[in-house]
């Protein structure tokens, strides 16, 4: 049975016959029209990196970011539309900070994926209000060890050792499955991380694109940071090198 265009996709409350919110779907058809965004979860660490597309050569390098801090050990990656993607971060930021003031302890990620998945949830259940058009990405290293979740724009999550979103991501996740996740180092994590960037993005070959790179882990002190400089340079040439011997 179809519904589409019979009225059924003019609000985030109502359901066509066959139990479907079209907005909802909607929602992740924007997420799929952004630049991919991918988390590994390895033995001691995880890695965030994000294919952010440049739209203009008169944007300022470096200028909004998709990878931001939610906690000074959590981390979160975005893929979607740039400003939803502002407003969660700055949402995951303030339950943080209501779970340390609440608790006296740094928030676990799990709570903050819970949290930040029913407030999005939320935003499905009323006419006068959109879902959010973004898949985020989620990572921390904690007293438990490494973990990774996915918020998806109908509020729903589930933790991962590898996770893709954004046009990319089917390759991506193709990638991702054939790495030995739980035997790598954040270091070499960094590496692989981009060589599947530069990989789902000449697959796609879209506009002029910046990676964009953070990690948690032992050489960060386990707190959420942006890969060095050197060592991003490192992995971008590695990535080349990895593409060019693809095309040869």
């Amino acid at each position: 049975m179809t519904s589409i265009g019979t009225g059924y996709d003019l609000s985030a409350s109502t359901y066509s016959p066959d139990g479907r919110i079209f907005q909802v779907e909607y929602a992740n058809k924007a997420v799929e029209n952004s630049g991919t965004a991918i988390g590994l979860k390895v033995k001691d660490g995880i890695v965030l990196a994000v294919e952010k597309l440049v739209h203009s050569k008169l944007l300022v390098p470096e200028a909004n970011r998709r990878i931001q801090t939610v906690d000074r050990h959590i981390g979160l990656a975005t893929a979607g539309l740039l400003a939803d993607g502002r407003h969660l971060s700055n949402r995951a930021r303030d339950e943080a900070s209501n779970y340390r003031d609440t608790y006296n302890s740094p928030p676990p990620l799990k709570a903050i994926a819970d949290r930040l998945g029913l407030y999005v949830q939320a935003y499905t259940l009323y006419s006068s209000v959109r879902p959010f058009g973004i898949s985020t990405i989620l990572g921390t290293v904690d007293p438990d060890g490494p973990g990774l979740f996915v918020v998806e724009p109908s509020g729903v999550f589930f933790g991962y050792n590898g996770a893709a979103v954004g046009k990319g991501r089917q390759l991506a996740k193709t990638e991702l499955e054939k790495l030995k996740l739980t035997e790598l180092s954040v270091r070499e994590a960094v590496i692989e991380a981009a060589r599947i960037i530069y990989l789902v993005h000449d697959d796609a070959k879209e506009k002029e694109f910046e990676l964009e790179m953070s990690w948690i882990g032992p050489e960060s002190n386990n707190l959420h940071v942006h890969v060095p400089k050197d060592l991003l340079e490192e992995a971008e040439a590695a990535a080349k090198a990895a593409l060019e011997s693809l095309v040869e």
